[in-house]
């Protein structure tokens, strides 16, 4: 599986018949240097990252120390000024390069890898701007996503003159040092610190990474189902959700019991299927210039939600399930962090305080490095959340580790920063699985890196704008949901409408609606009134769009066989719920670029309609026939434009899904 060709001034590396490593001395393998860098988190999670670099050598010379039939030993080095030594094995059918001995002092590594000028690029995390990565340079660093995410557009240049939040195309809760290409390989790099993955060189991709990282590994596969299956066994996958995820809508209400079930009872009149309410303020809220926001100590707000754990009991024997919310974060003007920071459990800063990361809210952060404190989290959860009733939450945040924290364990911010909302969601699932609760409790996270995958139970998209834009609008959480799938993570869902809304944007009535319709088509429906209820379009804010929602969760709840099959195949293969096209359709290179549409399963393929006042809509189909949902017609490979009213979205599935029975009943659900 592995081969070596060398020359004096030349070297390749194969692995399963492709081409990896192409050294020469005009193109080197290797780069490394020395340099030290600066992150400044900004208020909101932003971060302005400074590099100074101090050396950088080119390791144009090979000496191959070992050589075995699946494994060779190369150091590579620039005269007596820096070497590093690679071990190149293979190790459970993948292509492992451990770097095992290096210069000392050297802390920052350039790796070339042999590029096909026409192969598509993929993952890298969740990425909401791009999905075809190539010729792109990616940053990966773990940050919010930003407000408008775009340079050129009034919110994000108004979001960073005001708060410092305006984000780019690139910035993101989830970044993952993961990419795959359309050559049926993926690349993995094991390790945290700050990198850029560059293809936008036309023969190699550039890795930069700042630390000479553990290893990177290389697998090479027949077919992009299996490269998925293949990177998800190696990575981790999601669980199967509980049965009651599908038996209806995740309704987001706020305000305390009164209002919250007065609104529940509303919805059910008009024929709204309600599976749980997600109430995010059960332990209590703020109101900032940003809007309504909580109030940071997990344990319900009595006054709020008086005797909350009946209210849930009750609840949950008319078959509707309660779900909460937590964070980070602790305020510190609550009881829990009186309690905490007497133990010593919060992140510090350079003076040994307990560090308040996030000002506006008064907030400190869990330093997830002490296990101890870890543990303090978890029963936290067990006792308040789980042990109230609670069958699952919003696992919010993750990105808020500044760059100048001090940590328990003593590693430096800068390589724990991207583990963070790994631990963040392993202490979540822990307290889950401690509770002997893995099958009937669930909960969705935000914020990832490597390990995410395999602790978290779902993710949502993030704080969408509550607009149309490409970068952070509706049309965004398509190419994020699928780069998500194409880095290992096929379980997703967004909040319908969006949850942002600055600087006057608000939330319509048509987007609301349109956004309703894509998520009847995804793994869980579930409603945010966001950041300023009042100004938003709500899902009652009058009867047609209530009834209008009723429809879209009766067709979600329809193909609730369906769904479950697909979380299934997540399961135990590892194919996202949402997915490329491309995926099972190699041969099209159409695809490789298609952006704003994707497979649900295997059978579905969907179309959002993601500009304002559409009534027709433009969808490219691959080889296959395929049948519009709506009106029966049969389609073949091609572009074609169908209507899309209100209520319609673009819809086609396949002719020979064994699913077909259901969605041709689709068109008849009222």
């Amino acid at each position: 599986m592995l081969y070596l060709e060398q020359k004096s001034d030349s070297l390749e590396i194969g692995f399963k018949g492709y081409l990896f490593v192409k050294h020469t001395l005009e193109s080197p393998f290797l780069y490394v240097g020395k340099g030290k860098a600066h992150y400044q988190m900004l208020a909101e999670a932003n971060f302005i990252i400074e590099e100074n670099l101090w050396e950088k050598f080119a390791l144009t010379q090979h000496q191959v120390i070992e050589h075995k039939e699946d494994a060779v030993k190369i150091k590579f080095s620039k005269d007596s000024l820096a070497y590093v030594t690679v071990d190149f094995q293979v190790i459970n059918g993948r292509l492992e390069a451990s770097f095992e001995d290096f210069t000392p002092g050297l802390n920052r590594i350039w790796v070339r890898l042999n590029a096909n000028p026409e192969e598509g690029i993929f993952g890298c995390g969740e990425q909401y701007s791009e999905l075809n990565l190539r010729g792109k340079n990616v940053p990966l660093w773990v940050t919010e996503q930003g407000v408008g995410r775009n340079k050129k557009e009034y919110v994000t240049f108004m979001a960073d003159k005001y708060r410092q939040a305006g984000g780019d195309w690139y910035t993101t809760y989830y970044p993952q040092p993961t990419f795959v290409s359309s050559e049926n390989y993926w690349c993995h790099v094991d390790d945290s610190n700050y990198m850029e993955f560059n293809f936008i060189h036309k023969n190699y991709h550039e890795l930069y990474i700042r630390n000479i990282p553990a290893k990177i590994i290389l697998s090479k596969t027949n077919t992009a189902v299996e490269l998925l299956e293949d990177l998800t066994a190696y990575l981790g996958r999601q669980p199967e959700l509980p049965e009651w995820v599908y038996n209806g809508v995740w309704l987001g209400l706020q305000g305390g019991t009164e209002k919250v079930l007065s609104k529940l009872e509303n919805a059910q009149k008009h024929g709204l299927k309600v599976g749980a309410l997600w109430v995010q303020d059960w332990e209590g809220k703020r109101i900032t210039d940003f809007g309504y926001r909580l109030f940071y100590n997990w344990k319900y707000k009595d006054d709020m939600y008086p005797n909350l754990p009946q209210t849930i009991k009750e609840l949950d024997q008319k078959g509707i399930k309660f779900l909460g919310y937590i964070n980070q974060f602790l305020s510190i003007d609550g009881d829990l962090y009186q309690e905490g920071a007497k133990k010593g459990y919060f992140v510090k800063n350079q003076k040994g305080e307990d560090y308040i990361v996030y000002p506006e809210m008064k907030g400190v952060t869990f330093d997830l490095s002490n296990p101890e404190a870890c543990e303090w989290v978890k029963n936290i959860i067990k006792e308040h959340m789980i042990g109230i009733g609670l069958a699952g939450w919003m696992c919010d945040f993750g990105e808020y580790l500044p760059g100048d924290a001090v940590l328990y364990s003593g590693e430096s911010a800068e390589s724990f920063h991207n583990k963070y909302p790994a631990q963040w969601a392993r202490v979540n699932r822990e307290a889950v699985e401690e509770a002997g609760k893995a099958h009937e409790v669930t909960f969705f996270t935000r914020a990832g890196y490597t390990g995410t995958s395999k602790y978290s139970f779902m993710m949502w998209n993030g704080d969408q704008m509550v607009d149309w834009s490409l970068d952070d609008g509706l049309p965004s959480v398509i190419p994020a949901s699928l780069s998500l799938g194409m880095s290992g993570f096929g379980l997703t869902h967004s909040d319908i409408g969006g949850f942002t809304s600055l600087y006057g944007v608000v939330r319509t009535k048509e987007l609301f609606m349109r956004w309703a319709e894509m998520a009847a088509f995804t793994p869980v429906m579930r409603t945010h009134e966001g950041n300023r209820p009042g100004d938003c379009w709500q899902f009652d804010s009058d009867t047609e769009s209530l009834l209008h929602f009723a429809r879209m969760v009766n067709i979600y709840t329809h193909l609730k066989p369906y769904l479950k099959a697909v979380v299934k195949e997540n399961a135990e293969k590892g194919l996202p719920c949402m997915r490329m096209p491309y995926i099972h359709y190699e041969n099209d290179k159409t695809l490789l670029n298609l952006k704003y549409q994707y497979l649900l399963g295997r059978d579905l393929m969907v179309a959002p309609v993601c500009e304002e006042g559409k009534t027709a809509w433009k969808v490219y189909l691959p080889d296959d026939t395929w049948v519009h949902v709506w009106s029966g017609k049969e389609y073949g490979q091609g572009t074609h434009e169908v209507p899309a009213p209100i209520g319609q979205i673009p819809v086609f599935y396949r002719k020979e899904s064994k699913y077909r029975y259901l969605f041709e009943e689709i068109k008849n659900i009222k």
